[in-house]
């Protein structure tokens, strides 16, 4: 009876954990960090990025994870509309550089539409609310890379120029993350006041695919 009360307590504890991110009116922490854009290493800045309008945060598990593949992807297809919107749009993952600068060049998923930036520490997730699962580390990637890093849960965050989180965006498949989040973007308006965007409800979950 004992174990069966302890297992249940941990079982909550770690979905309590899965669902401790930043939630809609947070601030949403500023950060700078080394990222790669068209295969260059660069100084990313979400407080400069977010000076020209919303900003689109992904966090992902990692470059060329097949799940991760397809969200950067659908990002890149559908970037003149997030453009249109008046939205950038950045990924975070803990790769290095050197991993990034391959995926950002990558024809067939990031293709040079976007950044991706190195949250090697994992100091920018668990700024976010959200945790590192080191239990990842050592998988293979879609090439068959071994990946040496643990994993981010795959939530994406739309950040208002105000430095608002409007939304956060979880719980769904790569390309219906992506989806969302368009959606989201698409519907704030242009004279909007902080905590007034206009956007839907029901896009808080996160989990890690």
């Amino acid at each position: 009876m004992k174990r069966f009360f302890l297992g249940s307590a941990l079982l909550l504890l770690v979905a309590f954990s899965a669902l401790a991110g930043l939630q809609e009116g947070d601030v949403a922490p500023d950060f700078q960090t080394q990222a790669s854009f068209a295969g260059k290493p660069f100084a990313y800045s979400l407080k400069e990025a977010r000076g020209k309008g919303p900003v689109v945060v992904y966090f992902y598990p990692t470059a060329y994870g097949r799940g991760c593949n397809i969200q950067a992807r659908t990002f890149a297809i559908n970037h003149d509309k997030f453009a249109a919107a008046g939205a950038t749009i950045v990924g975070v993952s803990l790769d290095s550089i050197e991993r990034l600068n391959e995926f950002s060049a990558d024809p067939d998923y990031c293709a040079s539409k976007f950044p991706v930036a190195s949250d090697a520490d994992g100091k920018i997730a668990n700024a976010y609310g959200l945790s590192v699962d080191e239990s990842k580390t050592g998988r293979l990637d879609s090439r068959g890379v071994q990946v040496n890093h643990g994993a981010i849960a795959r939530t994406t965050f739309v950040v208002a120029a105000d430095g608002r989180i409007v939304a956060s965006v979880g719980d769904l498949q790569p390309a219906e993350n992506v989806e969302k989040a368009l959606e989201i973007v698409q519907g704030l308006g242009k004279s909007a006041q902080a905590g007034q965007y206009g956007f839907k409800e029901g896009f808080r979950g996160r989990s890690a695919k």
